[in-house]
């Protein structure tokens, strides 16, 4: 296939003022930057005649004078000295350590004793303490009376960070004699015991401390009932947002709260969600709910299905292959008859109590492509609503017709996302693809409709609510890329695409190897927790269209030529997935 969208079609360079006569410029990292990665790139330019040397060692350039030079750090501070001609630019990175900060003398690491918040747990469920000691000491906490021991664990294995991923480099790394010591206990009783007490012994010498947080036992009898207070309440698999996401709770759903952490509560189907989304109900016993019939109903562009209930539950939805499963959590079934008449979207609709109190929907699907979802509560009716597929007018010269598609332009207003090279923002790229690819889709007969249109900061859910409230066919979010301080810059470039919802796949990948068929190198495809994929009520998928941090396709991304044949390519694959799609 004909190389159309590489570096080889770019011939002369076609002066802008993001890289015409650049001057000698380092836009990252800035000086006094610290990183607790083993390395750091510097991104800059200057001009194309003469050398930069980075601490008297010269670097490589692209045709245009760009660069990206990768380097080691060792702990502490690290001084650079970039130059150019008779110009110098210093910039100190310090390389902050990942590792546990050991104690000094005979006493505990500073801000080390867990639990570091509040806790509250059921009868019978651990409670773990954590203290970073002296690997030679003896430790031990007094809590509610008892003494637990805490154990030196021979080796501490701490977990890269999720954006270890992105540059392939995403190994656990042992840490031995890290000095951590963990105990667990549980009690049978409810009770509020206080914060711990932790003592630590060495040489025969004994130091206490008292621990930050409380801990609580409940009482399962006398639980509190939260209740969601937005509109999409953020439920995750843990108490902070480290923590991965599961589906929103929509407003008004009501569960016990079985577990509290800081600001963060765990309601009793296992999520957690952050206290400022949920209110306490007074005097209300714990939600549980029969239900009985089922039914449905065709709305303009969607199904509704309607589940009656006594009062709002906690609810997950997982898409499959041609399947929605709704599991309703709280609940038990009586149900005896279910109507679904003939459908656009649901060839067939099962469910089963899969576990007291768990009962689960299976929607199977009349086509492998699902086309975006809504749940919602009326009263304490809970109704998901099932997109239907998008109708296209089948006209030659228009193939997209009847088609509206939602672009998002990254960042904007003082968000400008990464920088290239000579400091020229993200943001406005993004912008003038945006409308580039808008262009080339109106004129195959879609309606377009953008985030932003001007140089302004729209915020992610601003962002969101907007796809919401236009529910297109479907939605992408353009961007261009850059990585983590431990990333290779000066040889990293290429196409990405980032999808979050099963629903998006096939788009995500459809693009990414469409255009890397026509001659734009790979990046890859990613599931990826991104803001702009998370919208349900649409596939949507977040491209990232190339590397600003590149020196040499950098001179691509903004070169018009070259913007106006990937905006054509864009335009022409979604054309293409939505006639294979159908």
């Amino acid at each position: 296939m004909r190389n159309i969208l590489g570096l080889v079609v770019l011939g002369s360079v076609i002066a802008s003022p993001a890289w015409a006569n650049p001057s000698f410029n380092v836009t990252y990292p800035p000086n006094n930057y610290k990183t607790a990665s083993e390395k750091i790139f510097f991104i800059g330019t200057a001009p194309p005649a003469g050398q930069v040397l980075v601490n008297g060692q010269a670097i490589a350039r692209s045709p245009a004078g760009h660069f990206a030079p990768s380097f080691p750090l060792k702990l502490g501070d690290n001084q650079f000295t970039l130059r150019y001609n008779n110009q110098d630019i210093n910039i100190k990175v310090t390389r902050t350590s990942s590792q546990p900060k050991p104690p000094a003398g005979l006493a505990f690491a500073e801000d080390s004793l867990e639990p570091a918040v509040d806790v509250a747990r059921l009868p019978n469920e651990l409670v773990c303490l954590g203290a970073i000691a002296p690997p030679n000491a003896t430790v031990s906490a007094q809590l509610g009376g008892q003494t637990i021991p805490l154990m030196l664990q021979p080796q501490v294995v701490n977990l890269p960070a999720n954006s270890a991923a992105l540059t392939q480099q995403n190994q656990p790394q042992a840490i031995a004699g890290a000095g951590k010591f963990l105990g667990c206990a549980a009690a049978a009783v409810a009770a509020d015991f206080g914060k711990p007490q932790f003592q630590l012994t060495r040489d025969g010498q004994t130091v206490s401390q008292q621990g930050p947080g409380k801990v609580q036992i409940l009482s399962p009898a006398q639980l509190e009932i939260a209740e969601v207070i937005v509109d999409a309440g953020v439920a995750r698999t843990g108490p902070s947002t480290d923590y991965s996401r599961l589906t929103p709770l929509p407003k008004g759903t009501r569960a016990s709260v079985t577990g509290r952490e800081g600001e963060w509560v765990r309601l009793d189907y296992g999520g957690w969600i952050n206290s400022k989304e949920v209110g306490i109900v007074k005097n209300s016993a714990p939600p549980r709910s029969l239900i009985r019939s089922v039914s449905s109903r065709k709305v303009p562009g969607a199904t509704e299905v309607r589940f009656p209930l006594q009062v709002p539950v906690p609810m997950t939805v997982q898409q499959g292959d041609r399947k929605l499963l709704l599991t309703l959590y709280n609940t038990t079934a009586q149900t005896d008859i279910i109507r679904m008449d003939d459908d656009p979207v649901i060839s067939r609709l099962d469910w089963q109590q899969i576990a007291p109190g768990v009962v689960q929907y299976t929607f199977n699907l009349k086509s492998q492509q699902q086309w975006g979802y809504q749940l919602k509560y009326e009263g304490t009716s809970l109704v998901l609503s099932l997109r239907h597929p998008p109708t296209l007018t089948k006209q030659s010269a228009k193939p997209l017709s009847g088609i509206k598609i939602v672009l998002d332009p990254g960042h904007g207003g003082q968000d400008s996302g990464t920088q290239g090279p000579t400091g020229y923002p993200e943001k406005d790229v993004n912008l003038i693809m945006s409308k580039l690819v808008g262009n080339q889709l109106i004129a195959r007969g879609a309606t377009v409709y953008m985030t932003r249109e001007t140089d302004k900061a729209v915020s992610l859910p601003e962002r969101v609510a907007f796809i919401d409230k236009v529910q297109p066919a479907i939605a992408l979010s353009i961007h261009y890329n850059s990585l983590p301080d431990e990333g290779d810059a000066q040889n990293t470039q290429g196409f990405g695409a980032f999808w979050y919802h099963p629903q998006a796949h096939s788009l995500a990948l459809f693009m990414h190897n469409y255009i890397v068929k026509l001659g734009r190198p790979s990046y890859g495809v990613f599931w990826d927790n991104l803001a702009l994929a998370r919208p349900a009520t649409a596939p949507s998928v977040l491209l990232e269209l190339g590397f600003m941090s590149n020196p040499v396709e950098f001179e691509w991304v903004v070169n018009p030529q070259a913007q106006q044949n990937m905006a054509a390519a864009i335009a022409d694959g979604i054309t293409q997935w939505f006639a294979v799609t159908q």
